[in-house]
């Protein structure tokens, strides 16, 4: 059976996105592709969502590909995930099926960035056990 398409989407695709995207691949890889995107692109991906991954799951973001891209740059979805629209909800063109409403741990300590990880963490959990 083909595994489903999950879109991670947030305006910049610089954070909350990016770790949905590598924490998706990491622990439901068997289940469902995972993709990130936004409406605007940044240069990099925040580094420090980058140093957090590195240290609490040994993922290295950036070194396996992932970079900030555009929603037309992304496979069409299957489930288009919102990571919260504190900073603004983009327009994808569709309805998204689901609003995790996390908060923007950018410019936060690291404590703040670890919460904000483990929520998603637990959100891409609950996704596997829906989608199995």
């Amino acid at each position: 059976m083909k595994k489903k398409k999950v879109a991670f989407i947030c305006v910049h695709n610089s954070c909350r996105s990016q770790i949905a995207e590598a924490l998706g691949k990491y622990l439901a890889g068997d289940i469902f592709e995972s993709y990130s995107a936004g409406t605007e692109v940044k240069p990099q991906i925040n580094q420090d969502s980058v140093r957090i991954m590195k240290e609490l799951y040994g993922i290295d973001m950036e070194k396996n590909g992932q970079h900030s891209k555009l929603i037309s740059e992304i496979p069409e979805p299957d489930i288009a995930i919102s990571m919260g629209c504190d900073v603004g909800c983009p327009f994808i063109g569709r309805a998204f099926d689901d609003n995790w409403g996390l908060q923007d741990p950018t410019g936060q300590d690291d404590e703040t960035f670890k919460m904000v990880i483990k929520e998603i963490e637990a959100d891409i959990r609950k996704l596997m056990k829906r989608m199995t």
